[in-house]
Parts: structure tokens; C-alpha cells; sequence
């Protein structure tokens, strides 16, 4: 009986240890996986940004000008 109480002491001290092993890794997840969004997010903003300086100059290069632009933006 004794050996037995030990032994489940025992697993019950690895079963602690384990769920603050898996508890540290979900919150490692979690920030990484923030950090994945914010910069997914980030980049579309840049290509939007990198799109709309392209359709910006294509129409002034058409011979638009930038008051026509924005009186078409509004």
C-alpha cells in the first residue's frame, strides 16, 4: 500500500508537471499565432497601399488631374 500511495504521488507530482508544460505552450501558441494575424494584417495593409499608389499614378499618367482624382474619391 505503501508503494502504491508513493507511486501515485509520484504521477500525480508528472501530471502537474505536464499540465504546466502544456499551459506554457498554449500561451506560446497563442502569442505567436497573434503575432501571425498582426503581421498577415500588416502586409495586406502594405499591398492595398502598394495597389492604390499604382492606380494613383496609372491615372495621372493618364493625363488626370489630381483635383479629378479626388472629386472621384468623394
Amino acid at each position: 500500500v505503501a508503494t502504491l500511495t508513493a507511486n501515485l504521488d509520484d504521477l500525480k507530482t508528472q501530471l502537474k508537471a505536464k499540465k504546466a508544460e502544456l499551459k506554457a505552450a498554449t500561451k506560446e501558441l497563442a502569442k505567436a499565432e497573434n503575432k501571425k494575424a498582426a503581421a498577415e494584417a500588416k502586409a495586406a495593409e502594405e499591398a492595398k497601399k502598394g495597389e492604390a499608389e499604382d492606380v494613383l499614378k496609372k491615372l495621372l499618367a493618364s493625363g488626370m488631374t489630381a483635383e479629378e482624382i479626388l472629386a472621384k474619391l468623394q
